[in-house]
């Protein structure tokens, strides 16, 4: 329906055009397009050194900080784009250098993203929506020096937030389980942004050892860590146990990333302002648990004979809500913020290979659900924009605050979640360590 509604405006001005008639009219000495933005004869728009918008006119060589039309006072915030670089020269004057296109200016770029000045909360106007893109959330921005973990980077909609956030300028470390893989992505990633830094580290989630290793090999490193974006996940396996005696989903989707942020989290302490993102699921809407009383490690990883996949994917995405939810309450006051999300529902990412009815289900709504760059969106807006700065502890659909499940802002099972999952991770560390 967009597109037709595009088409259709796109013909009724060519038709206008050659008619004769046109969209602009004057009316006393003012231009009326179709932008209210659009600045009169005469005026200028110049953004000062702290980012706040003035208009000047040349007219009558004054400025003003109110828009001579609409009024508005407008501000950019944030650096600037990426490959941009601020200038003042041996006169002062300030000029613009874009290093990729090897293009300079005197107009700050940001103006484009400029934002009007909020003068109450009922200003708030929601900037993106599910059929926003992650590249769309990042115009404009620049990632330069920031670190981004990215688990299961090499497939889906962890491969595209990879890329977006390697375009422009974060250090991606991919964490991958299949290292070959992520080498050809990281190639592709390279084919397009020559630039872009990006680093490959081991990590099976199905192996706490594994998860261990990972963390201490980035430590070694000494590299900060900026946003650590918990993605993998597993989803329709049949019953499987892990090397840790656990079962699988309940382990790579919640346990493994639990263990993997306990020790990360100095790390992210230290780096803050720093942001911890959960890719979670609707799903997290239907698990056969809801009260304190039932959570116990049988519960979580589940026996054999109470296994379905469903029921155990439900109940992953439902501890990465409370883990998020109590991981954040344990950050407050020290600038690292947490918070979960669901990516768009049945979006052919690879996830739905463990069962052909579930391939086929994906295939046939695939015409209907988000592409895997908008799959990719509201993680980026929760690991990057302005908006979500010092805000956590909440859950996210279609880059928008949503209302999870009544047991995904419970606090007290929150609280249990996360005891249980360190009684049962200090279990199976005491097994690894008697071997």
């Amino acid at each position: 329906m967009v597109l037709f509604v595009h088409i259709y405006l796109c013909s009724h001005a060519i038709s206008k055009i050659y008619s004769g008639q046109s969209d602009l009219r004057m009316s006393n000495n003012i231009i009326d397009t179709d932008s209210e933005d659009e600045l009169p004869p005469g005026w200028e728009e110049r953004v000062t050194f702290e980012g706040r918008v003035f208009y000047a006119s040349h007219d009558q060589q004054n400025t003003q900080w109110k828009h001579p039309v609409t009024g508005k006072e407008k501000y950019v915030r944030g650096e600037l784009p990426y490959g941009w670089e601020r200038v003042i020269q041996d006169d002062g004057t300030i000029v613009y250098v874009d290093h990729i296109n090897k293009k300079t200016c005197f107009t700050d770029p940001r103006l484009a993203f400029a934002e009007p000045l909020k003068t109450s909360p009922k200003d708030f106007r929601q900037k993106f929506d599910g059929n926003s893109s992650a590249l769309q959330i990042l115009n404009g921005r620049d990632l330069t020096g920031k670190y981004a973990i990215i688990t299961g980077a090499s497939d889906g909609i962890g491969y595209e937030t990879a890329r977006s956030l390697a375009f422009h300028g974060a250090t991606i470390i991919m964490a991958c389980r299949n290292t070959e893989k992520a080498e050809k992505c990281k190639s592709s990633i390279l084919k397009d942004r020559p630039k872009a830094t990006i680093e490959i580290l081991h990590l099976d989630l199905a192996s706490l050892r594994s998860v261990k290793q990972f963390a201490e090999e980035y430590k070694r490193r000494a590299w900060p860590l900026h946003m650590l974006i918990l993605n993998a996940g597993v989803f329709g396996l049949p019953y499987i146990v892990t090397e840790n005696d656990l079962e699988m989903t309940f382990q790579v989707n919640h346990l493994s990333h639990f263990y993997l942020t306990k020790l990360l989290y100095d790390l992210l302490v230290s780096s803050a302002p720093s942001r911890v993102v959960v890719v979670s699921s609707e799903s997290h809407r239907f698990p056969k648990i809801h009260i304190v009383e039932d959570v116990c490690e049988d519960s979580l990883s589940l026996p054999k004979d109470k296994y379905s996949d469903m029921n155990a994917y439900n109940v992953s995405k439902l501890c990465n809500n409370l883990f998020s939810l109590h991981l954040n309450k344990l950050l407050a006051g020290k600038k690292v913020t947490s918070n979960s999300l669901h990516p768009g529902s049945c979006i052919s990412t690879n996830i739905q290979r463990n069962w052909w009815l579930y391939k086929v289900v994906f295939f046939i709504v695939r015409p209907f659900t988000k592409s895997k760059q908008q799959g990719a969106a509201t993680t980026v807006y929760c690991a990057t924009h302005s908006d979500v700065e010092e805000i956590g502890g909440m859950y996210f659909n279609n880059c928008c605050p949503c209302q999870p499940s009544k047991e995904s802002m419970d606090e007290q099972l929150a609280e249990k979640i996360w005891t249980v999952s360190e009684t049962i991770l200090q279990d199976r560390l005491a097994r690894l360590t008697s071997i």
